[in-house]
């Protein structure tokens, strides 16, 4: 009898993994054939793991109240995070291009507001977001497929709606940051590389500096 209940119990810690590695890898297949089909919408052959979005989401304060406008959410591994650090899912207004992702973000978080559309049309997601101050931008958006004028554009359009020293948050795999600090306007800190990512990638922060 014990060993027949410590074979069931087994049994349920392996069906459960099971499910959980059958959500991951179908993820996988998702993304990759995303970035097969639209390299420049779909920046990364695979969805960022635990550790980056982890950090991503250690920037974001759990006790505000004002909105976290999440940008590119893919298949909800940032947003999970988001959830997981104690954000409440109804301050999460996520703008997603991808209307396959749209759903299924829809049906794994109904909690959180999904967008579909695209994350460089600042006048949807001021509308998203009830016109509301955000209390932080979380992006996963690939910004270096875009022009150096349109990346610059979307965080400054973006800081523009934020409260000072509010985070802009972007993960990227290059050596240098996205868009370039201006001295007097936004600053710029970066995280150690988090080698534990496939590719290794840092974490961008931008902050807004001066009045409200």
């Amino acid at each position: 009898m014990i060993n027949d209940r410590h074979a069931r119990i087994g049994c349920g810690m392996n069906g459960l993994q099971t499910s959980r590695l059958k959500t991951k890898v179908a993820d996988e297949v998702r993304f990759l054939k995303n970035w097969i089909d639209k390299p420049l919408t779909t920046g990364a052959v695979s969805p960022s793991g635990k550790a980056l979005t982890r950090l991503m989401a250690s920037f974001v304060s759990p006790v505000d109240t004002l909105p976290v406008l999440e940008l590119g959410p893919g298949t909800g591994v940032v947003t999970q995070a988001l959830l997981a650090r104690g954000v409440a899912p109804g301050r999460i207004v996520s703008v997603e291009y991808n209307p396959q992702f749209c759903s299924l973000l829809a049906a794994r978080f109904p909690g959180v507001s999904i967008v579909e559309g695209d994350a460089y049309d600042l006048d949807l997601a001021f509308a998203a977001t009830e016109g509301c101050r955000l209390s932080a931008v979380v992006s996963s958006l690939p910004l270096f497929t875009q022009p150096l004028p349109k990346r610059r554009a979307l965080l400054e359009g973006l800081l523009a709606r934020m409260r000072p020293g509010a985070p802009f948050i972007q993960f990227s795999y290059a050596l240098v940051p996205p868009v370039p600090a201006v001295s007097g306007a936004y600053t710029v800190d970066v995280t150690p590389w988090v080698l534990k990512n496939v590719p290794p990638a840092r974490v961008w922060v931008y902050r807004g500096v001066g009045g409200a």
